[in-house]
């Protein structure tokens, strides 16, 4: 297990799912923990059932309140951007404003939570990791997730270029790319297929489950101990890259 005594972490997007396992997981490793998100009550449930967790309110796609975020936490170390959402349509039926939202949440919310973080360690920290939760997403296309895929293809750029900036600092800044995952998400991508598809939720799973050459959804743990390894020793010289967890998918 990673010891990260003393270390303070801010986890976007902690009320559910991975957020809520990053949470969790950086907490069993010694960590201050504070988790972000829009919704009071779930993020309320995950800070009162872990020790070591607080929790702010904050949405990371509105410049103001990430600055006052900031604030709440105070100092950090660890700032993962793992804040998203997303919606399916064919392009050419893809609204602007689904277009705008996945941007919005997907990318913009990263670029606004890295700043902030950059801002305030000063032109030269000693040490700090920025993560970002993209996806197979950001490294190859999916039908029906155009705007998906752009916003993630953008975290991934985004971390690269902000990788090179901060090379000569203790900041390194990494994204994770999982696959599908067995979480409230992607229940909620198994309702849309077999919405258009009319088949069962065995179906529409196991449709997910094949994307994989592992033939399987991923576990939330899973990106949760590769960001601990980010987090701890031995990972000075990783930063710039976009870790698949994705079984051989990409």
């Amino acid at each position: 297990m990673t010891s990260l005594d003393g270390r303070r972490v801010l986890v976007t997007g902690g009320g559910t799912g991975l957020g809520a396992d990053l949470a969790r997981g950086y907490a069993d490793a010694g960590a201050q923990v504070w988790i972000a998100g829009r919704t009071e009550h779930h993020l309320r449930a995950v800070s009162e059932g872990i020790d070591g967790v607080e929790h702010v309110t904050a949405d990371v796609t509105d410049e103001a309140a990430v600055a006052a975020l900031f604030d709440a936490t105070g100092p950090l170390d660890i700032v993962v951007a793992n804040a998203g959402a997303s919606e399916s349509a064919p392009l050419a039926r893809t609204e602007l404003s689904a277009w705008n939202g996945m941007i919005g949440v997907n990318l913009t919310g990263v670029f606004l939570t890295f700043r902030e973080a950059l801002r305030r360690w000063g032109k030269a920290p000693d040490w700090g990791r920025l993560i970002a939760v993209a996806s197979t997403a950001g490294l190859k296309g999916y039908p029906y997730v155009s705007a998906y895929s752009a916003a993630k293809h953008g975290v991934i750029g985004l971390v690269r270029s902000a990788a090179l900036e901060t090379a000569r600092s203790g900041v390194t800044v990494n994204a994770l790319c999982p696959g599908f995952l067995d979480t409230e998400m992607t229940e909620r991508s198994i309702a849309t297929i077999m919405e258009k598809t009319g088949g069962d939720a065995t179906e529409a799973r196991a449709a997910l489950e094949g994307m994989s050459p592992q033939n399987r959804l991923f576990r939330p743990e899973e990106v949760t101990r590769a960001a601990l390894w980010l987090s701890g020793p031995g990972s000075e010289g990783v930063t710039g890259q976009a870790i698949a967890i994705a079984g051989g998918e990409v």
